[in-house]
This record gives C-alpha cells, structure tokens and sequence, in this order.
C-alpha cells in the first residue's frame, strides 16, 4: 500500500511539471513581437482630387465607404479583399444610384494604392490608381509627388537649388525621392501658367510622404498642395508592405496564473501523502522529503 501511495505521488508531481511547463510554454509563444500585418489584404487611400466634384460619398459593392468625401481629401489607408471591386462615387446624399464615377478597379493581396478620384465635367470623371512603395528608406524619409491639377501641366519640383522631380504631367505620380530627415522647404513650379507652390514639410526618419497637386491653376477650386506622411514599414519588399500594421495581441497572465496554482496544489497534496509515507523519512528520492 505504501509503495502505492509513492507511486502515486510521484507521478502527480511528474505530470503537475510538465503541465506548468507546457503551459510556459504557451504563454510565451503567445507572445508577438512587434507589429501584426493583415494577411491576404490589399491596402487603398483615397484623394479627391476632381475640381468639379463637390463633396461625395464613395461606395464599393453598392455599400458605403466614406461619406462627406471632401475636395483635397486624402483618406488614411483602408483594408480591402484581394479581387476587383466595383467603385462608385456620388454627391453627398443622392445616394448610390445617382454617381457620377462608376468603375471596376482590381486590387492584389498585400499591395498598397493610392486611387485618385479625377476629371472635370468638361474631360468626364474617373478613378486613377498608383502602386504606392511604403518600404522605408533606414535612417532617411521618402517623397513622392502626384500631379492631379487638370489644367497646370507638366509640374518641377525643387528644395533650392535643387531639383527633385521635372516634368510630371497630369495624372502622373514621380519616382521616390529619398532625402535625409529634416524641415524641407519645396517649391512646385508650372511652367506653363508661370505657377509656383510653396510648400514647408517636415520630413522625418522611416517615413514616407506623399504630395498632392490638386485644383486648377485657373479658376476654382484654385490649385493647392495638399501632403500626407505615414511611417515606413520595414522589412518589407516593393509594395508588399501594410501601412497601418496592426498592434499585435497583448499576452495573458491567465494561463501562467493557472499553471502556477495548479504546480502549487498538487504539490502540497503530494506532500501530504509524502507525510503519511514512512518510505520517504530516511531515503533520498528523485523528490526526497526529510
């Protein structure tokens, strides 16, 4: 009877380790290090960049997106299922029946776009989709300039003396420039109209901004610049890259909590049978009670 009650004293302890071991175990691989990025998803902002398109709402598959879509707008970047989706755009109000744009637009898994609601009344309306890069640059910012003003033509971009971007038509986004982190003052030139915008960024390390030519350099809307920052995802190839990375999922102490009352219980009743069992007062075991 008492080797009985040794056996089984020793295995509870047996088994009570490898429970709180293994519960260990899955505490800490629950545990995620940095950012968690959509798996499977595309990822779309959107500007309204059309001067004759006052404030919108915008639908895809007949559901609403956004409403009280603003002229010079930029939307932050929004989760989209991999696939071609059905885009439309209406006057705040009149509802899904009465757009303006409507237009299929095909989108590829973790892939990022910027899509440009465009036109004027006179060139008809449209939606215009660029591949956005948000792979950062260590250590330096990157810029990149949309030329969306229907009627300023090719635009220059410089910092001083220094030319950044020359000759971006309309419906033309440059190259990434990557410059070092600090205040940038940018000057957008239109030779055509004799335009210059003035623009003051601040560009900081790891990011990626992005800036917008939108209204028309004669007549209103009157032509503007209008710049969006998000910070740079790292470790991630060309476009496959998530601008707004989840937060990953916050550890549980419950599991651990559990584990560590569970070793604590089933030890102290092995110890008690340990008590009551006079083959452990004077021999060393692999668990030895004195």
């Amino acid at each position: 009877m008492m080797r009985v009650r040794l056996f089984f004293a020793t295995l509870v302890l047996r088994v009570s380790l490898v429970c709180a071991l293994l519960s260990c175990f899955g505490f800490f691989s629950s545990m995620q290090v940095g950012p968690v990025h959509a798996q499977g998803m595309a990822f779309v902002r959107i500007i309204h960049a059309s001067p004759d398109i006052g404030t919108a709402d915008v639908f895809v598959e007949g559901s609403t997106l956004l409403t009280n879509f603003e002229f010079g707008t930029v939307t932050n970047y929004v989760q989209v299922p991999p696939g071609t989706h059905k885009v439309q755009v209406a006057l705040i109000g009149k509802g899904v029946g009465a757009s303006i744009i409507s237009q299929n637009l095909t989108v590829d898994a973790g892939v990022v776009y910027t899509v440009a609601a465009l036109g004027t009344k006179a060139s008809g309306f449209s939606l215009e989709g660029f591949l956005d890069d948000n792979g950062i640059a260590a250590g330096k910012a990157k810029v990149r300039v949309y030329q969306l003003s229907p009627d300023t033509g090719s635009v220059n971009v410089a910092t001083g003396n220094n030319t950044l971007v020359s000759g971006l038509t309309y419906k033309q986004a440059s190259d990434y420039v990557t410059v070092p982190q600090g205040s940038y003052s940018l000057q957008v030139s239109a030779p055509q109209n004799n335009t210059t915008l003035p623009a003051s960024l601040s560009l900081k390390a790891n990011t990626v901004t992005s800036v917008f030519t939108v209204g028309r350099s004669m007549g209103t809307p009157s032509i503007r610049l209008v710049d969006a920052q998000v910070k740079g995802v790292p470790g991630m190839p060309g476009t496959g890259s998530d601008p707004n990375p989840l937060p990953g999922p916050q550890p549980s102490p419950t599991p651990w909590l559990i584990a560590v009352f569970a070793l604590f219980v089933l030890a102290a009743c092995a110890g008690m049978l340990v008590r009551r069992t006079p083959l452990f007062s004077n021999k060393k075991y692999f668990l030895s009670y004195k």
